[in-house]
């Protein structure tokens, strides 16, 4: 009996030194690996999701990496790390950026924590971007005066719209319009008054050949009085306008032509002749010479004072 718990013993040791020593080679722990490898992709927009791995102690990093169509085929052992998200903290990775081209995309991630590493899980099925499930665009339909204005959601360079509008009524004509792209507004037609105008788009991949489904037709409406009434508005206005400015140009023309032609030069008080001219004729020398200043002498003063 107690051979066999010896023996027992010395097996559970050896068991337990190969575990160690298999788990730590190199010097690094292994980690659990993420499972649940997923790819979401809508318009474009491509998310790698995984598990997260719940370890205790410090947060859990993970890195995620790809390989395209041409490394899969001839460089089998080339991996490339994902332009965002290596490493990241999150069960996520957005591989848009990544996903260039429309070919098979084989992708894998791996738990890291200092220098702790996990095996590698990779998708089960390639991704190929050609898979994205495409969306109609979000639009505002307004009328600014009479035209009919359309402003779409910006999906990205890859997208353009195809936009059909026609005026709501039966038998009316549908028109089509590719719009380049999104969150721009654009003009598509100017309305009649009374009418209502109805739109719709779609969008359009040409990477990958596919489209959406157009989107729920928005409608608006144009009252009927608003032209006649914005044209007698305007019509009232300018004639006032031309009313007051007619004449006051004329007058200001006959203003500036008298004082650019006549001028009238104001005298100062100074220079005004305030007597009569004959007067100042009238004046005679003898007048004048009456009032010259004579010299007398102290006996001929004496004189005349006695």
């Amino acid at each position: 009996f107690q051979k066999k718990k010896t023996w027992k013993t010395g097996f559970f040791i050896f068991f337990f030194f190969f575990f160690e020593v298999g788990s730590h080679s190199n010097g690094v722990a292994v980690l659990p690996a993420p499972q649940n490898l997923s790819v979401h992709s809508t318009n474009m927009k491509h998310l790698l999701t995984w598990s997260p791995v719940i370890l205790p102690g410090e947060m859990t990093f993970y890195s995620v990496e790809y390989q395209g169509e041409y490394e899969s085929l001839y460089t089998s052992h080339v991996w490339i790390p994902s332009s965002s998200c290596s490493p990241t903290n999150g069960s996520e990775c957005d591989i848009t950026d990544d996903i260039t081209a429309t070919v098979p995309y084989n992708l894998r991630v791996r738990t890291t924590r200092d220098s702790q590493t996990s095996a590698w899980s990779t998708l089960e099925h390639p991704f190929n971007r050609n898979s994205t499930v495409l969306m109609p665009p979000r639009m505002e339909v307004t009328k600014d005066g009479f035209h009919l204005v359309l402003e779409l959601e910006d999906l990205g360079p890859q997208f353009e719209f195809l936009v059909v509008y026609w005026r709501r009524e039966p038998g009316a004509k549908e028109h089509a319009k590719v719009v380049r792209r999104g969150g721009i507004p654009v003009h598509l037609e100017t309305m009649d008054a009374g009418a209502a105008y109805c739109v719709k788009a779609q969008a359009l991949v040409k990477t990958i050949g596919r489209h959406s489904a157009f989107s729920q037709a928005k409608c608006v409406e144009v009252q009927g009085e608003s032209l006649p009434l914005a044209l007698a508005l305007s019509a009232f206005v300018g004639f006032l306008l031309v009313l007051a400015a007619v004449p006051l140009s004329i007058w200001k023309t006959g203003q500036l032509l008298r004082y650019s032609c006549c001028p009238v030069t104001v005298l100062p008080d100074t220079l005004k002749i305030t007597s009569s001219s004959q007067k100042l004729i009238s004046c005679r020398r003898e007048e004048v010479d009456a009032c010259a200043v004579v010299v007398l002498s102290s006996e001929q003063l004496l004189e005349a004072w006695t």
